[in-house]
């Protein structure tokens, strides 16, 4: 039988890893462009535009990213359309993720104090230039931190697309430990390497809070 060195499994779990960082970059990406288009709608929308965004945030909230997935792989499947696991763990990841975006900045540009927009709407700005100039600045300050933060939650998330065949970190420490026999030396290395992976991002969040915090 063949023997399995550790090196053996910690080089295909770093060749599995590096889906795992493009599927969360490709999640927090899109799910950023998807959640600022979003929270740009919310703002200016009238009350029937403003509930929907709501209950999309609600719906997305409010149920499992591993249901999401499984929606994502066989709904997308019953249009006739030809879905890879890729694909479907793609979309999952940037809709859940553009769900969570939207509220946490929403939450941000409304801390912004109620004199500001006064402030500005004085100078006759309209609601772009307000903002552009005076809301925005601020909040963004204020939203880096939590946004930050969450990357750690979507890295996290991309382990449940093992299971519908997206062969990222858990999927291939999955299929080594089938090999190997070796689950708990396996699976030890795959919790290392997702704490090698969160806990910088952590750590920066934690930085960026206290930053935000003095400043303010």
């Amino acid at each position: 039988m063949t023997e399995f060195t550790l090196w053996d499994i910690l080089r295909n779990l770093l060749l599995a890893l590096r889906w795992t960082v493009v599927l969360s970059l490709i999640a927090f990406v899109g799910g950023g462009v998807v959640g600022g288009l979003l929270l740009a709608l919310r703002l200016r929308a009238g009350p029937v535009l403003q509930k929907v965004i709501s209950g999309y945030v609600q719906l997305f909230q409010g149920t499992p990213l591993l249901m999401q997935l499984f929606l994502a792989y066989f709904g997308i499947a019953l249009f006739g359309i030809d879905v890879s696991a890729w694909t479907a763990a793609s979309v999952a990841l940037t809709l859940y993720t553009s769900a969570f975006l939207t509220e946490i900045w929403r939450g941000c540009v409304a801390s912004i104090p109620k004199g500001q927009w006064e402030a500005s709407g004085s100078l006759a700005l309209s609601f772009a230039e307000q903002m552009r100039h005076v809301i925005l600045p601020q909040a963004v300050k204020i939203a880096i931190a939590p946004t930050v933060g969450f990357l750690v939650q979507v890295i996290k998330g991309t382990a449940l697309a093992s299971v519908i065949g997206f062969v990222e970190l858990t999927k291939a420490g999955s299929m080594i430990a089938n090999v190997t026999f070796a689950p708990f030396t396996v699976f030890s290395c795959v919790a290392l390497l997702y704490f090698a992976l969160c806990f910088p991002v952590s750590l920066y969040a934690k930085h960026l809070e206290r930053r935000t915090r003095s400043t303010r």
